[in-house]
């Protein structure tokens, strides 16, 4: 198959191109997969998803390229309707996204150059997606690192260094070091940002740094015993920055405090939920005491239900206590926020087996849960009806 003249390492920045169709395969669910002599379509590739866009017939019929992969040179597009060999096509890429993926691309290359400068640490994973940017290094680094590489980033961002993209010969690539993450053969395409990285590598980039406008760190975890870090430039981190300022907004409007006193404000309001929530707990279980004290001892099996968000340590008290004075099976179905119902039963001074009951309410109620014979926990679905529970129990 004739391999495809990739426009993009012309220009990152041609939109749209004319071409011929050398080849279309039918493939499944109405997709057919289109080669072209030319396009400007980047493939998925080297960690990044791929461009999106249309490629118009020689009818005016536009079709929505919805993916597009690269093999042996041979770049395929993937779209909804057949075209036949030979024919011409005008092919448009969807500008706005294929600009947005080269500013984080291009962010990525300064981050992780500053990274292997400062640290010594690879870029060992990648992931460029329409929703997220994704980097693992082979080392950790603490917070006052990454803030320090955000920060010396964004300064080759806005020196508005010049971004080249080129193909050495053998003999020049010899003469470069260059980060790769892995063992590259053929032509070799290298990206130079000067002084801040040189790095292998195939996608579309901006052409001068100045172009990416910011870049944010938006999150990092420890992976495989180095880091993943999170970032996001130009409009994504924009976005993403107007968002975390409308939640603060709202939070201060709601909490009535300044923008500086809201970490206090929302630490002091969880003690004191914390707080209630024990003095609840602690009136709740006075309460279910009081309930205790009231039933017969003489009753063999006791089963209480109760309203929702009962503590789980409250209703396993309650059934320990029912099972010291009952000889029958013990049980409180709690009322769950989710509907349905949570429950906790125990056997009684009888030393019953569970087993039994716990195989009846999964076959018969659908109940999801397990335990020993003396003790089971369990959840009913939304939409049990507790009262046709309660009779099945009392067959038992």
């Amino acid at each position: 198959m004739v391999r495809t003249k990739e426009l993009y390492y012309e220009s990152a920045y041609t939109e749209e191109f004319d071409a011929t169709v050398t080849s279309c395969i039918k493939g499944d669910k109405g997709s057919f997969f289109v080669s072209l002599d030319r396009t400007a379509f980047f493939p998925e590739q080297g960690g990044q998803s791929c461009d999106r866009g249309f490629i118009t017939d020689e009818q005016g019929n536009s079709h929505e390229v919805r993916y597009v992969s690269i093999e042996d040179g041979v770049v395929t597009h993937e779209i909804g309707a057949e075209l036949h060999p030979g024919s011409k096509v005008r092919g448009r890429i969807d500008m706005a996204g294929r600009f947005s993926n080269m500013q984080q691309h291009t962010g990525e290359h300064i981050f992780s150059g500053i990274v292997h400068s400062m640290f010594g640490y690879d870029n060992v994973g990648f992931h460029l997606s329409d929703s997220e940017v994704t980097m693992d290094y082979n080392g950790p680094m603490t917070s006052e690192d990454i803030a320090m590489v955000e920060l010396k980033a964004n300064e080759a961002i806005w020196k508005n260094l010049e971004v080249d993209c080129s193909f050495p010969s053998d003999e020049e690539l010899a003469d470069i070091e260059y980060r790769s993450k892995k063992e590259l053969t053929g032509d070799i395409r290298i990206v130079t940002i000067p002084g801040v990285d040189i790095c292998a590598c195939c996608a579309p980039h901006v052409a001068r740094t100045g172009e990416i406008g910011l870049l944010k760190v938006i999150k990092t975890q420890n992976y495989k015993g180095g880091i993943r870090v999170n970032i996001l430039c130009g409009e994504r981190a924009l976005m993403y920055i107007r968002q975390d300022q409308q939640v603060v907004a709202d939070l201060t409007a709601l909490l009535t405090t300044g923008r500086d006193k809201l970490a206090g404000s929302v630490k002091r309001m969880s003690e004191d939920i914390y707080s209630l929530k024990g003095e609840l707990s602690l009136l709740r279980e006075k309460l279910i005491s009081y309930e205790l004290a009231e039933i017969d001892p003489g009753l063999k099996d006791v089963y209480l239900v109760k309203e929702e968000g009962l503590d789980q340590n409250i209703i396993r008290n309650t059934v320990n206590a029912l099972s010291k004075v009952h000889s029958g099976f013990c049980g409180v179905f709690a009322a769950s926020t989710q509907g349905g119902y949570r429950y906790v039963i125990a056997s009684g001074l009888e030393g019953r087996d569970l087993k039994p009951l716990q195989e009846m309410l999964r076959d018969e109620f659908g109940a999801r849960g397990g335990g020993s014979p003396a003790m089971v926990q369990g959840s009913l679905p939304a939409g049990c009806k507790i009262a046709v529970v309660l009779e099945r129990l009392g067959s038992l």
